[in-house]
Parts: structure tokens; sequence; C-alpha cells
């Protein structure tokens, strides 16, 4: 495989890069930091060692064609809708999709109908898609040319969906799905994203683009060389190849670590909530019925006992387990959890509201200097910027988008409750950028 093969490079690089694989420079992995030097194949022409990979990949999650991705499921995500749609077509595309499908929708001037999710108001998150809902807007839409969701979500809620579309899944957090008790990976669709990083033994930007509708190939393969860096980096490419290796190899690994996780989730707590979705991987911790926010608790984890959560929401925590965590990971965080719990005691709360729907089509659009409006004279307005918390970068407002009461509320509560919110303009939360009128 690839990674046994660079493991044995020992010709001399008159070549780039210009560390030159010297250690004196102390670079991590400079020892396989190669260019497309002759045996080592081409990631934009694979034909050798780098096709035997993917075809690998297509092996284990049954696609017809799985291509490497060195820009993370954010390139992948871009190629699959450019590969499905031309500039203006209609695209129906789930609330809850990460902000580069809306990237996407705005390079390609897509008209986007949004599919709403259903929402727990108690946790503060988006769940899953509904089938009906779906089936709706596609009779409303017949124009539509694809459908994009989010399945997993960040919180390991599956959408268990079929379209009469062609159906692109951002399952950026579901590359182990398949593995062990975990859900099947979803194959019923054109193409599914996976991010190797997330949930796999792989380094960050490590992602597949697998396609299952044949007729989709050349045209991904084509965005891909358009969109994907010239310059594709063997130390990733190096750690794609262990991954894989890893999924054929060491399937007993994920039998070991799935019943790790599950014996965790029998952790018997008085206050905070250790809250089931379909992924068990994926450590929610609600802290509804709790004075605590997600935030403090994210806080305290990190102060008292030294974990770091993958994100901290207004009601929630969530911790992401995977198959690098060994016993004594899981042991640690169940005392801290035990711990915490003691400290808090039961307190009233308000459901939380969830985030206003968005009817109608709509098409991002920006103008060339936005206007900084105070926070609440934003009202009626038309935003000319991106604003979404993060992680896990979903779009609160986007660019042409018109602004209600409720998004300001909306936005507000989450302020409040300490969740990190990311827009373009420098002064947010008390300024937004609106269009001139």
């Amino acid at each position: 495989m690839l990674h046994h093969e660079l493991d044995k490079l020992s010709t001399y690089p008159f070549h780039m890069p210009g560390h030159k694989r010297n250690e004196k420079f102390g670079i991590p992995g400079a020892a396989v930091d190669i260019t497309e030097i002759e045996g080592f194949d081409n990631l934009h022409h694979p034909t050798g060692l780098i096709r035997e990979l993917e075809e690998r990949f297509a092996q284990h999650y049954g696609a017809a064609h799985s291509f490497l991705s060195v820009g993370g499921s954010t390139l992948g995500l871009l190629c699959a809708i450019f590969a499905l749609c031309e500039e203006g077509d209609t695209v129906i595309v789930a609330r809850n999709c990460h902000k580069s499908v809306f990237n996407a929708c705005y390079l390609k001037r897509l008209k986007i109908v949004f599919l709403e999710p259903e929402f727990d108001c108690a946790l503060g998150c988006y769940t899953a898609v509904k089938q009906a809902r779906l089936e709706q807007l596609e009779k409303a839409c017949p124009q539509a040319k694809a459908v994009v969701i989010t399945s997993p979500t960040y919180e390991g809620f599956i959408s268990d969906i079929h379209s009469t579309l062609p159906l692109i899944i951002d399952a950026a957090h579901g590359a182990h799905f398949g593995m062990a008790h975990f859900p099947a990976y979803p194959t019923d669709a054109a193409i599914v994203i996976s991010s190797l990083h997330k949930t796999l033994p792989a380094l960050t930007q490590t992602a597949l683009i697998n396609v299952y509708d044949k007729r989709l190939i050349e045209r991904v393969r084509l965005m891909l060389d358009l969109l994907e860096t010239s310059s594709p980096s063997y130390v990733l490419l190096y750690s794609a190849s262990v991954c894989c290796d890893y999924l054929q190899n060491h399937r007993a690994d994920f039998e070991r670590f799935y019943e790790d996780v599950a014996a965790l989730r029998h952790i018997e707590l008085q206050h905070l909530r250790l809250v089931q979705t379909d992924d068990i991987s994926k450590l929610v911790i609600s802290t509804q019925g709790t004075a605590l926010s997600g935030t403090a608790l994210a806080a305290a984890l990190r102060e008292d006992f030294g974990i770091e959560s993958e994100l901290a929401g207004s009601r929630h925590v969530l911790l992401m387990s995977t198959v690098g965590d060994d016993a004594a990971a899981l042991a640690r965080l169940q005392k801290a959890l035990l711990e915490t719990d003691r400290t808090l005691s039961a307190a009233p709360e308000e459901p939380f509201a969830p985030p206003p729907a968005a009817p109608g089509t709509r098409q991002i659009s920006y103008t060339a200097q936005g206007c900084p409006t105070a926070f609440w004279e934003a009202e009626g307005k038309i935003s000319n910027e991106f604003v979404y918390a993060y992680p896990p970068d979903i779009p609160i407002l986007l660019p042409g988008m018109p602004i209600r009461k409720s998004d300001l509320t909306y936005l507000h509560q989450l302020t409040a409750a300490g969740v990190t919110l990311v827009a373009q303009g420098e002064n947010f939360p008390n300024t937004i950028l609106t269009k001139a009128l």
C-alpha cells in the first residue's frame, strides 16, 4: 500500500518540497512529504498506488468509485454539488447543512429550497429529516435538480430517507459506519461524502467522495481536477493509506471500542443526561433541567479534568469518541461526568426555541460592501453576511436573506448561552452587515 512504499523512500530528493526531508528542520511528517515522483502516482490522475487505495476504499464502502480528497469533506461537497447542478438550478437543501454546501450554492448561483429537519428543543439541536417532508418539497419543486442532507448530524442523528432526485449525503461524521455494530453506511444515494479524519485514524483534511451513481464518476473527477490543490499532500495520503489498512485488518478493535463505549452509556447520572442518538460513539451530554449551560459544562470539563469537548451548545456538550480512545480515556471521562454531576442540582429551565424556519426559495447574494447595522435595528433588512455557530458551521443568516425578528431573537438566545457565533463582520454581535438600500 501507499504508506508502506513511502516508508521505503531511498532516492535523494532533487525535487520539491524544499525541506528535502532533512531532519535538521524538525518538521513532523517531512520524511514522507514528497511530490509526484516516479512510482508514487498522481492524485489527479491515479494509475498506481493511489488508484489501488481508492479501489480499496470503494470496496469497503460498496461504492462504484471512491475519490480521495485532501481538502476534507468541504471539497467533496463542493465537487458533488458542482457535478449535479448547473448555474441557476434549484436544489433542496436541509437547513442543518454545513456552510460549505451554501458556499457551493453561492458559487453556482443556485436557488435554495430549505428542507427543515426536526429540532430537539431540550437539546437545542437539529435531529433528522422526515421522509414525508422531503416528499412534500419534491412535489412542490419539480424543477429541483438534487437534494442535499446531513446524515449523521454532528450529534449522531440519522435521516433514513430516499429521494426521487439525486441525493447527496454529507456523512462527514459517518466514516466509521458499517464497522462493528455501528449503523450501516448510507449507500442509497448518488454521492456520499465522509471525512476519514473525523471518526477514523487519519490526519485532518483527509476525506472520501463515494460515488454510487456510475454516471457521475467522470463529472466528479472533473470537478476534483478543477477544485482540488495541484500539490496534494503525501503526508495526508500516507495517513489515508494507514486508515484504509486499519479498516481492513483491525475490525476486532472496532468491536472492542463499541463494547467499551456501550458500557460507558450505563453510567448513572442524577442531573446530567447522556442522550441516546443513532450513533453511540457521539456522547451527547444534556444539561437540560440544571442551572448549567452546555458551554459551562464544557468549561468545567476542561478546567477541572483536562478534557476538551468537541462542541459546546446552549443545552448540551458533544464528546466524540473513536477507535482511537482506549478504556483508560473513557474511564477518565466517566469519572469527570460523575464528579461534575454530583455538584449539580435540579433547576427549572425554559425549552429552547427552535431556529426560525426559512420558507420560500432563497439565493445567496452579496453586495460589494455591507452596511454595519445595530443588532436589533437589522430587522426587516437584508443580510450581507453569513452568521453561523461554530462548530458545527450551520449558517443561521445567509447573504441575501431577509432578517426577521425571530432570527435576531434566536441569535440573541445563542449568544446569551455562550455559544460561539462567527460572522464576516468584525463587530458582530453588536452589528450585522446588511445590504445598502
